[in-house]
């Protein structure tokens, strides 16, 4: 090799500028894996026996409000529990400031049916003009 060819190729040096993205992408990959094996664990709400029945079910615009009556007739919003005659105040002034006027009611299948006529009675009085049974469908 002559003196101008070694001159050349010292010249030519480039830096690599490129980013390695394999280990972002193992990254992604494994926390994608972690989140589908934890949402189905994810329980939202409380846990009752809704009853069958042979509906189909209804398309919810909104995200529907819920009320849970669970087998000891204990009330819920949310996770918060209300006795019937507090569900009314409460039911007015969340309703208050809202366009749509329905809710869910979500009661276990061991209530009696009296209890959540009484639940029933309290959310029209709120001013509540639409009430949904959430049931599941027979199998």
């Amino acid at each position: 090799m002559d003196a101008g060819q070694r001159n050349n190729s010292g010249n030519n040096r480039t830096t690599l500028s490129e980013i390695n993205v394999t280990p972002f992408v193992d990254v992604m990959l494994v926390l994608l894996i972690i989140f589908m094996v934890a949402a189905p664990m994810m329980q939202q709400g409380i846990d009752v026996k809704l009853p069958q029945t042979a509906n189909t079910g209804l398309t919810v615009k909104d995200d529907p409000f819920v009320i849970t009556i669970r087998a000891n007739e204990k009330v819920y919003i949310d996770k918060q529990e209300f006795t019937p005659q507090a569900l009314r105040t409460k039911l007015s002034a969340i309703f208050s400031t809202r366009k749509s006027k329905e809710v869910y009611l979500q009661a276990d299948k061991s209530v009696s049916y009296g209890f959540v006529a009484q639940v029933m009675a309290e959310i029209k009085a709120a001013g509540i003009s639409g009430i949904g049974l959430v049931t599941l469908p027979n199998k």
